[in-house]
């Protein structure tokens, strides 16, 4: 049994290293390709190609490519992503202003999120084919539908513009009591939790009723255990892997929502500072981010993959 789940394990572990270097490659190569000119943005349109030239050349911008590839992977594999090029200032410090920040909304919306859809997911598995399980598979299709941005902007029209129960702009520095926090939070979090709860919840029906129809509940059905106990003492021990591989694919839309999310509601997060990097070209931050999303994702899947493999009843007992 060791033998096995080890070798999977470690083949699971480099798989995802080989991938995260593919992936910094990539991100290093698209970012280089983006247009415009730092250079240039931080000069003005009116710059001489004089002043350009060696601006470029004070920034390091016109050292060869590959070059400047093995020197920013260099620094990745160190921890240093490294400078700004808009004020100078080490990327890493950038990033750590803002990540308790976006940690915090993901913390939230985890909570609200994996919770409510594990439950709406589990009761339509055990009442499958009912009028409950046809209302929350068409409820999740439509949400699963609407992309974040309407959901954002809706969520803003309703409850900020219309109501003006919420605030329309997160911002932290107002937060003075639980009802302050509430209500910075509140937009942000409804509209994660809606766009990510739903996926959530049709996977985890699935998982479970794959298991459901297996031989073993069915003579725990025939020995008299109560549907309660069969739920929880027999299908979601066996469903743990297939449930939190539906948790963590989940949870990667998260990553890509926060960026809409954070830029709509002016959320001081990574997901803003990434797109304010875009827009002054500060290709280092814009790399740092990047990699710190896509770090998260796979970080997300291994650890899906890991509780998979551990779940996995034939291979616990081989």
């Amino acid at each position: 049994m060791t033998g096995s789940i080890g070798t999977l394990l470690l083949g699971r572990l480099l798989a995802a290293i080989a991938t995260l270097w593919f992936v910094a490659t990539m991100v290093f190569i698209i970012t280089n390709l983006l247009p415009g000119d730092v250079a240039q943005e931080l000069l003005g349109q009116s710059a001489t190609p004089e002043a350009v030239a060696g601006l470029r050349k004070s920034l390091g911008l016109d050292v060869p490519p590959f070059e400047r590839y093995l020197t920013w992977l260099g620094g990745l594999v160190r921890g240093d992503a490294g400078r700004s090029l808009v004020n100078g200032m080490p990327v890493g410090d950038l990033i750590g202003s803002r990540l308790g920040n976006s940690l915090l909304l993901a913390g939230i919306t985890a909570l609200v999120a994996v919770p409510l859809a594990l439950a709406l997911g589990i009761a339509a598995a055990v009442k499958r084919g009912s009028i409950y399980d046809r209302a929350i598979g068409m409820g999740t299709v439509l949400a699963v539908s609407v992309p974040e941005f309407l959901v954002a902007s809706a969520a803003v029209l309703v409850f900020a513009v219309h109501l003006r129960w919420l605030p329309a702009l997160s911002q932290l520095g107002r937060i003075e009591t639980f009802w302050d926090g509430f209500r910075v939070f509140a937009l942000p979090v409804m509209t994660l939790t809606f766009v990510i709860m739903a996926q959530m919840a049709r996977m985890t029906r699935a998982a479970l009723v794959d298991v459901l129809s297996s031989s073993y509940i069915e003579m725990a059905k025939l020995k008299g255990a109560s549907a309660a106990r069969i739920v929880v003492w027999h299908a979601l021990p066996n469903a743990i892997g297939p449930i939190a591989n539906a948790i963590a694919f989940s949870l990667s839309f998260l990553l890509g929502g926060v960026i809409i999310v954070e830029t709509i509601f002016n959320y001081p997060g990574i997901a803003k500072l990434m797109v304010d990097g875009v827009a002054t070209r500060d290709i280092p931050l814009v790399q740092a981010c990047a990699m710190l999303f896509c770090g998260a994702y796979l970080l997300l899947v291994t650890a899906a993959d890991v509780a998979a493999i551990l779940a996995n009843p034939r291979l616990r007992h081989r």
